[in-house]
């Protein structure tokens, strides 16, 4: 016998369902404070590379250090946040957590050094990993199966909300105060996230959470923290041949594998693997890898695109990143439609080649290219990117129990968050070894110290520019060339990416599913149990 997903009778309480869309409303709010943080980030990281008072002075790998301990600490817990979420429950797991990040948010804030903002952005993602996976399992236990898709659309419109505001409360911050305040502003949101959850949201777990599986719990966060770790180094010596790089990543990738043997032999695993025999499931899960892995890496340097090579202020930056916050606000609560008109495999596909399509466009972009175009390209990304994120997210979600949402959210995320990381660290990568190679031949003239550190990224060769004065003015040409061939170079390796994941989905994901084939389907998901 096999268990259903969800039972054909309403299993909310009556008290819950009614308050189900304002419990929406809070748990978007908490997810508002973890999606904001890293898009604040992307807007203050220049502010942050200025030398001390304004900024820390934080070198080119510092500011990739500063995104990924966050990224690092985040993508090891996620899982094992979401286990703990299903056994001790999910609104305690969630309440600790903000607490936890408002705590490391306000010691970021006042932050006296590169080093310290890294430690403590690592506390940050302490906090977010227990955040995340609780918002959408606990949606998942608030929302009957008939409308679980159409909150998920709205819990990922969140996404697109948060992307919005938060580049623009960054500019805004950073015009009129300090650069911690882009941490500081984190700190009122968690206390009326908090006492909003106390009053409304219900708690939830696992009614059978069988025994602990320790040795599973371990290997998983030793496997991810490894091989997240790995990534990041390579990122940061843009050499992924280096031995420690490659030792770093082997590891995490044998204990991982190690993780898997051990679960699959496992009569109370963590995680029960034949799930992802599946190939719907699994092609979900690569998808949502595959588009964060290209958007993360866009995300990146796009920044230094309209600053350093535009000159547009941070208040300006986030501005213009509004049409892909927009697009996803619109499209993501509505895309459950297309996917009921044309089905998932049509919907999905359709986002990747878009995604593609406009990272391809990123390549044609220079320094006096009229900005409407980048607009055009910012809000068409967002669109195939909100039907990418709703189909896959409701896949993901109703292929588990509803009982085990918390590991099924964790799953998503923590793909989504290693998919992020590769694409900060290979995509970062390939910009900073074009950079060095395109700017490298125009910096003879500068002492071998000065050279080496000029040559790290457009932001450190236009900092040496400014010190030499007049006569570094003949830098910020080279400067600008080198950064768009190397920007350029990288969008393409985005763009192939993003093909690579629209063949993914073409091939696995369904289309049009009668009432009948999404039964059967439902049957095969949840067989393993």
């Amino acid at each position: 016998m096999t268990t259903p997903a969800v039972s054909d009778s309403p299993r909310i309480p009556e008290a819950v369902h009614r308050r189900r869309w304002a419990i929406l409303g809070v748990l978007m709010l908490s997810l508002l404070i973890v999606v904001l943080d890293n898009s604040i980030l992307n807007v203050a990281i220049k502010t942050i590379s200025t030398p001390a008072p304004t900024g820390l002075g934080a070198t080119q790998s510092e500011l990739e250090w500063a995104i990924n301990s966050y990224t690092l600490v985040f993508a090891g817990l996620l899982f094992t946040a979401g286990l703990l979420g299903d056994r001790l429950g999910r609104k305690k797991v969630l309440l600790g957590g903000l607490v936890l990040f408002g705590i490391g948010s306000a010691l970021a804030a006042w932050s006296g050094s590169p080093g310290e903002l890294i430690t403590f952005r690592a506390v940050m993602g302490f906090g977010a990993a227990f955040v995340m996976p609780a918002t959408l399992a606990v949606l998942m236990n608030v929302f009957e199966r008939e409308e679980q898709p159409k909150a998920i659309g709205i819990w990922a419109g969140g996404v697109g909300l948060a992307i919005a505001i938060g580049p623009i409360t960054g500019g805004v911050l950073l015009d009129h105060f300090w650069w911690g305040s882009v941490f500081l502003i984190n700190v009122p949101i968690v206390i009326l996230a908090v006492a909003l959850m106390v009053w409304l949201v219900p708690d939830s777990r696992d009614p059978k959470p069988g025994r602990i599986d320790p040795v599973g719990v371990i290997l998983s966060v030793i496997g991810l923290v490894l091989l997240v770790y790995g990534i990041i180094k390579g990122g940061q010596l843009a050499d992924f041949t280096d031995p420690q790089v490659l030792a770093t990543i082997g590891a995490g990738v044998a204990v991982l594998v190690g993780f898997v043997v051990f679960e699959a032999r496992s009569d109370h695993p963590s995680i029960d693997v034949r799930y992802f025999k599946n190939k719907v499931f699994s092609a979900a899960i690569a998808a949502i890898a595959l588009v964060f892995f290209a958007l993360m890496g866009v995300t990146f340097f796009s920044v230094f695109y309209t600053q350093s090579v535009r000159g547009y202020s941070p208040l300006q930056t986030g501005l213009l990143m509004l049409p892909l916050a927009a697009a996803q606000l619109i499209f993501a609560p509505r895309a459950r439609l297309m996917v009921d008109r044309f089905g998932n495999r049509a919907t999905t596909t359709a986002g990747m080649l878009i995604i593609a399509a406009m990272l391809a466009a990123f390549a044609t972009l220079e320094a006096d290219t009229p900005i409407w175009i980048l607009e055009v390209i910012f809000f068409l990304m967002g669109t195939g990117m909100a039907h990418i994120m709703t189909p896959t997210s409701v896949v993901i979600m109703q292929a588990l129990p509803r009982e085990k949402a918390g590991s099924a959210s964790a799953l998503s995320n923590t793909f989504r968050q290693v998919g992020g990381a590769l694409g900060i660290a290979v995509l970062g990568s390939v910009l900073s070894t074009a950079y060095r190679n395109g700017i490298e031949d125009k910096l003879g003239a500068l002492p071998a110290d000065v050279r080496h550190t000029a040559g790290e990224s457009i932001e450190a060769t236009l900092g040496v520019a400014a010190k030499l004065g007049p006569e570094g003015q003949s830098l910020i040409t080279p400067a600008n060339d080198a950064f768009l061939h190397a920007m350029h170079l990288t969008a393409l390796c985005g763009a192939g990416v993003a093909v690579i994941g629209a063949v993914v989905v073409g091939l696995f994901l369904p289309g049009r599913m009668t009432a009948r084939q999404e039964g059967k389907e439902e049957q095969e998901l949840v067989s393993a149990e």
